[in-house]
Parts: C-alpha cells; structure tokens; sequence
C-alpha cells in the first residue's frame, strides 16, 4: 500500500506539532517533510512530489499558501482561517484547473461539527440566535472561523434572525458585538482558555445553549486525520468538515 505523503506547514507551530505527532503514528501516512515561516513553501514543492500540504499557519498568508499548494501538484487541508467568499470562489477554479483537492476547515473538531449542524436544526425554529466565542489571547483574528461559519450554516435555513430588537441606544460602540444576518457574534480573549462557543437561541418561555469545549489539541486529530485521507480523493475545493461527516 502506497503510503500518503504528507507536508506540515506551520510544523514548529502548537497546532503543527500535534499534526507531526498524528502523522507519524498513522501506518497510511508518511511525514515527508516538517516545515514552518521562514522556509518557502512553493520552492519545497517544486523540487518535491508531495500527496497533501496540512496548513497551520497565519491568515494572512492564507491565499499564497493555497496557491503554492495547487500549482506546485499536491492537495492541500489547511485549518488557517479568514478566507472570504470571493477566496473560496478563486480556489474553487483553480482546483478545477489543477484537479486537485483542497480541504477548508474552520474547525477540525468533530463535536464542534456537529455542535454546527445542531445550531442549523435549531435555526429552523427559533429566530432570535447569539454567537459566544472563547479563545485564548493569542488568537489574532476574530470572530473565529468557526463563529463565521456557524452563523453562515444557521442563515442557510432563516433569511434574517432577531428581528424584534431594541438595541438602538450604544453607551459604548460595539458593546453588541459584530452581526451576520442579524446574529449578534461576541469574541472573548482571555488567557487559559483554549477554544469554546456557545450558540444560545431564546423564546418566550425557554432558552437553549448548544455548547462545545476544546480542552487540548488533540481534540482536532482525528478531524485533520480524516482530511488527509479523503482530500486525496477528490479534485475540488470543500469548505468544512461536514460534507465529508456526511451530514451536510
């Protein structure tokens, strides 16, 4: 059995080295090579037939690193977020173009898959909806991908979400938080904590919270495990692990 070849981008990384960890312990994989920010990515591959780029890195080189990946012949999954809709749109073409795979995922963790999925369903019923995402202070961007996605995932079933609000008057601007499709989304930076949302939906009588926790990074392996295998199957772009869970 041909083993998979494997890059880690972002290999010095928290992220990166749990990655390293899971690759070398899998008997389908083979860690073909260990890489991080100050090596390039595009000149490896040239000179290197590689299976699948995992990308752990920074969003602001989300688009080259990309790039690197499809026009130098590998598939790529990359946990890096940040990526805009006309992002997806330029990837999807050029997978089509190079006839490799590319996986997006703005979270590896299978229970926060289906925490989205649950959040979908419950969408259907209930129109007023806020977003609590938790991370540690050393996240750059927010909210987080996951954040971004869940309220995308809601608004796939509910055109607009809490419509009866009163909150007209600021004491102080952004108290709120950020809004996508009325879904008020709220970001908390704090040290010791890792990687936690909390999806609440009200009605007149009751209150549901859909909650996850991430408590160690090795909650997203088996997520990422399951990326490497699939993507290689593939020759277009996916956005999200739930397509591949089947519950899409």
């Amino acid at each position: 059995m041909n083993k998979i070849k494997v890059v880690v981008n972002g290999a010095l990384g928290k992220m990166g080295k749990e990655v390293v960890k899971a690759v070398l312990n899998q008997a389908d994989m083979e860690l073909d090579k260990e890489l991080d920010m100050q090596n390039n990515l595009g000149d490896y591959l040239k000179d290197n037939k590689v299976d699948v780029v995992v990308d752990f890195t920074t969003p602001e080189k989300r688009m080259d690193i990309a790039r690197a990946i499809l026009n130098n012949g590998a598939s790529g999954v990359i946990g890096t977020t940040g990526f805009t809709n006309n992002d997806l749109k330029e990837l999807e073409k050029l997978c089509n173009k190079t006839g490799k795979g590319l996986i997006i995922a703005p979270n590896f963790t299978i229970g926060v898959i289906l925490q989205m999925y649950f959040s979908k369903i419950a969408a259907k019923y209930f129109d007023t909806a806020e977003i609590i995402e938790y991370h540690h202070n050393q996240k750059v961007d927010f909210p987080s991908g996951t954040a971004v996605k869940t309220a995308q995932l809601m608004s796939e079933v509910r055109d607009k979400f809490n419509p009866d609000l009163k909150d007209k008057v600021a004491n102080i601007e952004g108290a709120r938080g950020g809004d996508l499709n009325g879904i008020k989304i709220h970001s908390v930076r704090l040290p010791g904590m890792m990687a936690h949302q909390e999806v609440m939906f009200g009605e007149k009588g009751q209150f549901l919270t859909i909650r996850h926790d991430t408590i160690s990074r090795e909650a997203y392996m088996p997520g990422v495990l399951l990326a490497i295998r699939e993507v290689v199957k593939i020759n277009r772009l996916v956005y999200g692990l739930e397509e591949i869970l089947g519950i899409k």
